[in-house]
């Protein structure tokens, strides 16, 4: 079992460790950054890839990859099979046909 002063100093350690800076960057004047090669690295970016940013209450930001799943990827894994192509005739129709049976009159 630690004593008291020693589960403290742990505990300080620890909470340090998680707020260290890992990479710094330089904004430019047009407000662009350059992610350092080991964050790339490390949340596998590549060109394209896009970020994330999150504010909390304390007002700290973290940066995130956002997912690499596109509607296109969700849509396939939630559909067995593409939908049939539809003219904007048959659209128009069961658009008048769905909001004419939600209308109360």
């Amino acid at each position: 079992m630690l004593s008291e002063k020693c589960e403290k100093h742990i505990t300080l350690v620890m909470c340090y460790a998680l707020t260290m800076t890992v990479a710094e960057s330089k904004l430019t004047s047009q407000g662009q950054i350059s992610v350092p090669a080991r964050i790339r690295k490390k949340l596998g970016l590549s060109p394209g890839s896009i970020l994330e940013w999150y504010e909390n209450e304390q007002g700290e930001v973290s940066v995130k990859r956002a997912s690499k799943h596109t509607s296109g990827d969700i849509h396939s894994a939630v559909f067995e099979s593409p939908p049939e192509p539809k003219t904007v005739e048959e659209m128009d129709e069961s658009l008048r046909s769905h909001f004419k049976s939600k209308s109360k009159y």
